[in-house]
């Protein structure tokens, strides 16, 4: 049995924004929010790692990334497929993951492991432009995308 899904993004995350998965589910983001009233999507309430820029920011990043992989050649890519799949989830789990924790050393070191999974994320898109497997659209995207991903966790280091 295969599942596959799409994802779209319908406004920038900056902004209230849907991000819609298909088949069954749509995550709205509202940075502004700083307390849900209530169920956002689905009884489910935002948590506080969610209204992160960089969180989001990685979010597309993973999005962006499941596009490229969709698009690679049937034969030959696994490797580096699965190497930017893995190194995409990682940046936003770690980002939650260090937005959970209570001390500054725990924080600091996953946001590190973050910036060093966005950093490894920019390195495979350059092999992927180098084997021409990547469309230069998407290619300048991700970069940019990664760029402000570094950017913000370097800042919160």
């Amino acid at each position: 049995m295969t599942l596959s899904s799409t994802m779209t993004l319908t406004q920038p995350l900056t902004s209230t924004a849907t991000l819609t998965s298909t088949p069954s589910l749509t995550l709205h983001l509202d940075p502004r929010a700083t307390q849900p009233p209530g169920p956002v999507a689905d009884n489910w309430v935002m948590l506080s790692f969610q209204r992160l820029e960089v969180y989001q920011r990685s979010i597309e990043f993973l999005a962006l990334a499941i596009e490229i992989i969709a698009e690679l050649p049937a034969k030959g890519h696994a490797d580096i497929a699965d190497q930017l799949r893995r190194a995409a989830q990682s940046q936003p789990l770690n980002i939650a993951e260090g937005a959970g924790r209570t001390s500054r050393p725990d924080i600091a070191k996953h946001y590190t492991i973050a910036r060093g999974s966005a950093m490894e994320c920019a390195a495979i898109l350059d092999v992927m432009k180098i084997h021409q497997t990547i469309k230069p659209q998407r290619y300048d995207r991700g970069v940019d995308l990664l760029t402000s991903v570094v950017a913000m966790l370097t800042k919160m280091i």
